[in-house]
């Protein structure tokens, strides 16, 4: 017998190399964390990795919601900045409440594809060339990544404007 044994953790911290955080039916673990150079095993659900991402990025994961639809008036499946200094943003899959809402980290997608003959599923390159194949639509992605790069430009523009006026502020005083 080769049984190949794998490593669990009870925790996972979102970092700039999170590429995708996949919702996993296994009796050890909850999600699978891709990052650029490894795959990790996690109890955690991967919307709790999602909130406690967001609260070590300066928010609650509802506030960071709650801040991407008052700047875009979006309701569902909602991109959230996760930590905009770090240009940590990801988007979901499909709603958050869902067993199989995968999170997908955006500044990591290289492109995606069609699977020929299936029309609700695709398969995301990221830019460190690793596949994954997800049961859903193209269409839901492609809109999931222009929806999540218009927060990027959006909460972008803020920080500068933030900048800029505190920068003032330090010159006058």
């Amino acid at each position: 017998m080769n049984e190949q044994r794998i490593t669990v953790q009870d925790n996972y911290v979102v970092t700039e190399k999170t590429i995708a955080l996949v919702p996993a039916a296994h009796i050890d673990y909850q999600t699978v964390a891709f990052e650029r150079n490894s795959i990790i095993y996690v109890k955690q659900r991967p919307l709790q990795i999602i909130e406690k991402a967001c609260l070590q990025g300066g928010a609650t994961y509802a506030g960071r919601r709650q801040a991407a639809i008052h700047a875009t008036s979006l309701k569902k499946k909602v991109p959230i900045a996760i930590n905009t200094h770090k240009n940590i943003y990801a988007f979901p899959t499909q709603s958050p409440s869902q067993f199989d809402c995968s999170w997908i980290f955006y500044s990591h997608i290289l492109s995606f594809t069609p699977i020929p003959k299936i029309p609700n599923k695709c398969t995301l390159t990221f830019k460190n060339t690793k596949q994954l194949t997800l049961a859903v639509s193209p269409k839901v992605i492609e809109k999931q990544m222009h929806r999540t790069a218009f927060i990027i430009l959006l909460f972008s523009q803020h920080l500068i404007d933030f900048a800029k006026a505190e920068n003032d502020i330090r010159q006058q005083g």
